[in-house]
């Protein structure tokens, strides 16, 4: 089985923390030169230069605002008019606050519509024509369980991961005949700083401590505990890889079997 990315560039959303950090590390050891992004400049250089020290490579970063969708296109077109190309897009986006879906403002939508569903688009719509050149492509979105069965009191993550997980879908549709595969990974819950916040959030609504909702979380899934980044990240890289080469369109709940739709 080819896991081996060598030669190959993977642009990484979201690579300075949790699941894009795991996965931006996962994709250097397979070989990958990783261009990290997110908004944070000084955090990026930090994880560049571990990435560098760790994989022998040379490997850069984009700084781009998600809530920003005009600046991120201004940042990949100049990336790509610079004569630059990526092999795989791993679109990766914090979620948008917890709430119910009766009490959240419609700016909220439109907020989360933009970081997730229109900058994804920017950057596929950048990166297609030299994946299509380059005769390999992997666009892999992390998104959510939600798709397939919606959480409480997220709701407006679970309408606007809803929009992705059909955006891609079509999206996969259009570019397979190109060799360019589309794929949503949805994580359960994964111990990242945004379940961190969701915790927090629980915690306060029910007068629990933290670690009592994260007991709560791991009581949920059939593996009786909560996921690791790596482990997410272990599906974003075989997804990327020449081995996954006709699995197209599809969505690969990564939750320890807690969703309970097959």
């Amino acid at each position: 089985m080819e896991l081996s990315l060598k030669g190959k560039t993977a642009l990484v959303c979201g690579s300075t923390q949790g699941i894009g950090l795991a996965t931006a590390k996962e994709l250097a050891s397979l070989g990958a030169t990783i261009i990290l992004v997110a908004r944070n400049e000084e955090q990026l250089c930090k994880v560049q230069e571990i990435l560098d020290s760790t994989n022998g490579q040379k490997h850069s970063y984009l700084v781009a605002d998600f809530s920003k969708p005009d600046e991120l296109k201004q940042v990949i077109n100049r990336f790509v008019t610079e004569g630059n190309k990526a092999h795989i897009l791993v679109n990766n986006t914090g979620g948008p606050k917890g709430g119910a879906i009766k009490d959240a403002a419609t700016d909220e939508f439109l907020m989360a519509f933009n970081q997730h569903l229109i900058c994804n688009h920017i950057l596929v719509q950048a990166l297609y024509p030299g994946m299509i050149a380059e005769g390999y492509g992997r666009i892999i979105n992390v998104i959510s369980t939600s798709v397939k069965q919606p959480l409480p009191n997220l709701g407006v993550s679970n309408t606007i991961r809803g929009a992705v997980a059909n955006w891609s879908k079509t999206l996969a549709n259009e570019l397979g005949g190109f060799g360019i595969t589309v794929n949503n990974v949805l994580p359960g819950a994964t111990n990242t700083s945004r379940l961190q916040s969701i915790a927090s959030v629980k915690a306060q609504q029910h007068n629990e401590t933290v670690d009592q909702v994260f007991e709560e979380m791991a009581a949920e899934t059939p593996m009786k505990r909560i996921a690791k980044p790596e482990e997410i990240a272990a599906a974003i890289a075989f997804l990327a890889s020449p081995a996954a080469s006709y699995i197209n369109g599809i969505n690969v709940p990564v939750d320890g079997g807690r969703t309970k739709s097959l």
